[in-house]
């Protein structure tokens, strides 16, 4: 078995050393890097005008990296007045062991429609909720919960930047390491992988077996063209390793 994992900068290295130590082969191959992104020196001041009992959302744990830093370097502290959500448990222990704040998430569903059915999220009516994220992403959550009532703040705290490869060289030598199983943790990152990898190599692509986070991404990548899709339970490290030597 060998492993092509996506996932960008510290946390695709470290699952690559983890898989490593476990005996599969395994090459890291992130499409971009994370880099803060454009509105982040407007959150201090967004947050300060939060009412006390509004909503604060964080989309992953970069969001949480470059909002922390963001915060502490202006003299802030995340607010214990405010009522802070995750998509799930791993962003949710993440932000809890960072800032200290108890935090909600949904824990049969861990997207957005999981946290839009949580009880504290029917009715919004006069509340904010301020949505730190990257570029990009779904609209889902911002729209739902506008037409819940609640007035919706967005800071880009970090961005994808894309990097820069010989896209022919890196697909020969995916393919010569035997790279037979992709991790993608996003729907972003799979996009670019069909970007990246030259058409006339995409049966092989699709062939491979591919490791998603989600139903969501599990089912845009069947629709994508690929048959083998297995969706782990959590987006960890640490679960994704287990779904893969579960799939040995």
């Amino acid at each position: 078995m060998a492993v092509l994992v996506t996932r960008p900068n510290e946390r695709g290295q470290q699952l690559v050393e983890m898989l490593a130590k476990a005996g599969i082969v395994a090459i890291h191959l992130p499409l971009f890097t994370i880099e803060a992104g454009a509105e982040l020196n407007e959150l201090p001041n967004k947050f300060a005008k939060l009412k006390a009992d509004d909503y604060v959302f964080i989309v992953s744990k970069s969001a949480v990296d470059f909002a922390d830093k963001a915060l502490k370097d202006t003299g802030f502290a995340w607010r214990d007045d405010l009522h802070y959500f995750t998509v799930g448990q791993g962003t949710a222990q993440y932000f809890a062991a960072t800032t200290a704040t108890a935090v909600h998430y949904p824990t049969s569903q861990e997207n957005s429609e999981g946290v839009l059915q949580l009880p504290a999220m029917q009715n919004l009516q006069g509340k904010t909720v301020l949505i730190l994220r990257g570029n990009g992403g779904r609209e889902l959550l911002s729209e739902q919960v506008q037409q819940r009532g609640a007035n919706v703040e967005i800071v880009e705290c970090y961005r994808r930047e894309p990097l820069v490869y010989n896209n022919v060289e890196q697909t020969s030598l995916c393919k010569r390491a035997g790279i037979q199983t992709i991790v993608a943790t996003s729907g972003e990152i799979l996009t670019q992988l069909l970007d990246f990898v030259p058409r006339n190599e995409h049966n092989w692509l699709k062939s491979c077996q591919l490791i998603t986070v989600s139903e969501r991404i599990s089912h845009l990548s069947q629709a994508l063209g690929w048959q083998n899709v297995i969706v782990s339970p959590r987006a960890d490290n640490q679960t994704l390793l287990q779904t893969l030597l579960q799939c040995r």
